[in-house]
């Protein structure tokens, strides 16, 4: 049992790591096709669900909502109003 623990860990980790680094679209389709292909040929490549795992949880944590630009008093300009003249 030891012995698949360390060769999990020497096989899957570096490949994890290494596709982690990659942009969104790129590590989703990397996700996707291993995805698909797991579905398709199951137990085709040793270890694919860990791996899965792993870039499943790499592809949530690169995926982020653009935050609006903030104002000058540090709020978000408001979409339901027109901006208020400056006061003199």
């Amino acid at each position: 049992m030891r012995t698949a623990a360390t060769m999990l860990r020497l096989l899957v980790a570096p490949l994890v790591a290494y596709l982690s680094r990659l942009r969104f679209p790129t590590l989703f389709a990397v996700t996707a096709t291993i995805f698909v292909c797991d579905l398709l040929l199951p137990d085709l490549i040793p270890f694919v669900d860990e791996i899965l795992l792993g870039l499943g949880t790499a592809l949530l944590g690169s995926w982020r909502q653009k935050r609006p630009p903030t104002g000058p008093g540090g709020d978000a300009p408001r979409k339901d109003r027109p901006p208020m003249p400056p006061r003199h």
